[in-house]
Order: structure tokens, then sequence, then C-alpha cells
């Protein structure tokens, strides 16, 4: 019967709210390299950090008092460390796109779908389905074909991007291990980690930079790109990360962020003006199809503990 059940689920194509939100962010998360780049050149790395996620931190204040005011003021600081982490991965990628292309760095955060299901076995102690690992293997191959180059040359943006997928691995591992221990709304939660970021990156700001180097920046450009990173890349995006990752396992929310480096090579295409190739186009629909797949196989649901 299970079996009848599970087969049936798959031909109807039954995608869930949770699934569909993560695709969404996908799709946002994959335009803001291209956003993001933009906007640095009219104001240094840890100043965009800390405007972006001040304003973020603003808008979420009335929401992460009610939590306070409900008892939750322990669960809000035991959140910190998520703060923490968020603040070294915007670093890293803040600093890593300055460096290398807005499609490359699309590509190499996708890595994160690879990282994810060995730090889910380290830390949450269990173990994914095989399927998923091989899943992982070929969304990789579909990653490296969309941004494969013959003239690529390794540079030190790419490995700080690298460097970022290893610490979104351990993101979204440890958010699900501290959703499994307290009822903080996901969107308080982005709220403390938006805190934590704007104080880190502002701080390392004004102690580095002088003070003609912190006046704001007046561009257009500069301040519309923010806006929409802020609303879109940051609110919307950490809310439904931070509600998806309670309905589904690590691995799952990294297959279906997977398909960020195909909307990311898009974007850049269409935006920055970097070329599309035939591979890029087959190295997509790779990654789509095998993020696709993680959504409709059951078996995903069903990890084995060690």
């Amino acid at each position: 019967m299970e079996a009848l059940e599970n087969k049936n689920s798959f031909r109807g194509i039954a995608i869930k709210p949770a699934d569909a939100l993560l695709l969404a962010v996908a799709m946002i998360w994959g335009a803001s390299y291209g956003l993001t780049k933009e906007a640095l050149y009219f104001y240094p790395v840890l100043g965009f950090i800390a405007i972006r996620f001040s304003l973020t931190f603003l808008m979420l204040t009335p929401f992460l008092l009610s939590e306070i005011k409900k008892g939750k003021k322990t669960q809000c600081l035991t959140a910190l460390p998520l703060g923490i982490i968020l603040l070294i991965i915007f670093l890293l990628e803040s600093f890593g796109v300055t460096y290398t292309s807005a499609s490359n760095a699309a590509f190499l955060i996708s890595l994160c779908v690879l990282f994810t299901p060995f730090v889910e076995w380290g830390v949450l102690k269990i173990r994914p389905e095989n399927s998923i690992f091989i899943l992982a293997l070929l969304s990789m191959f579909g990653a490296w074909l969309l941004m494969f180059d013959v003239n690529y040359v390794f540079n030190i943006g790419d490995l700080l991007i690298l460097a970022a997928a290893l610490m979104r691995a351990l993101m979204v591992t440890y958010t699900k291990r501290y959703t499994l221990n307290h009822d903080l709304s996901a969107i308080a939660l982005t709220g403390i980690q938006s805190l934590v970021v704007a104080i880190g990156a502002g701080t390392l700001f004004f102690c580095l930079y002088s003070d003609e180097s912190t006046r704001l920046p007046s561009s257009l450009t500069f301040w519309g790109n923010t806006a929409f990173l802020v609303i879109f890349c940051t609110i919307f995006a950490f809310f439904a990360q931070n509600y998806a990752v309670k309905q589904t396992t690590p691995s799952k929310v990294s297959f279906l962020m997977g398909t960020e480096p195909v909307f990311g090579a898009l974007f850049a295409s269409l935006w920055l003006g970097e070329t599309l190739s035939y591979n890029a186009i087959m190295g997509g629909t790779i990654i789509v199809f095998s993020c696709f797949l993680s959504t409709q196989l059951p078996l995903f649901s069903k990890p084995k503990t060690t």
C-alpha cells in the first residue's frame, strides 16, 4: 500500500509548499550575485553588508519583540551562533564575488549541495539515503557543465565562495538542529541573524575604513539593488529557508537550493552580459532535473540514523 501511495504521489508531481518556497529562494539568490556585484561598485563590502542587514533588522524588529514578549528571550539568545555563521557566509560571499564572476560564484556556492549530506551525517548523526549522494553528484556534474570554460582559472574569489558553500552546509544543518529543540518563529530567527550580521559587519567597517569612506552612497542603482536584496534576498529568503528546514531535511533543502546556479547564470547573462553557452544550458537542465527528483522521491523523508 505504501509503495502504491508513493507511486501515485510521484505521478501526481506533488510539490509541497516548503519545496516551492525553496525554489523561489534559489531563483532570487541566483539574481543576488549580479546585484551584489553591481552594488559593490559604489560602496565597500563591509559597509554594504552592514547597511543591508541593518535595514533588514529594523524591518523585522516588531516580530522579534513579539517573540520576546511571549517569554522566548532565552531562545533568542541561543540563536545568536546562527547569526555568527551567517555573518561569516556573507563576508566570504561578498568579498568572493568582487574577485570572480557572478556566474562562477553561483556555480561554486552550489557545492553546498555536495557538502550538506556529509555535514548532516556528522552533526545530526543521520545518514541520508544512498540516492541523495547519487543526486548530489549528478547535480554537481550539471553545475560543472553550467560554468565550464576552457580558459577558467581558479582564483582567490573562487576560494572564498567555496568556503562560503561549506559554511552554508553548516548553516542549514545547525538551523535544523536548533529548530528541533526550539519553537522560535522563522521570521524572528531571521531578525536575530540579521542583527548579528549588521553588528559584526558594521564594527569591522568602521574599524577598517576612514570617515570619508563611510559616507553613504548617493547612487540610485546602489539603493535600488540594496532594497531588492533586503526585501527579497534577505527577509523573504531567510524566512523561507528557516521555515522550510523545519519541514524537511538539510540535504533536501540544499538540493532545492542547488538550482541557484541556473538562475545565477541566467541573470548574469541577461543583466551583466556574461555569456551562456550550450554547456551551460545542458548543465542547468541536469541540475533542475536532479532537484526535481529530490522533491518527488519519498525515500528522502526517511533518513537512516547511525
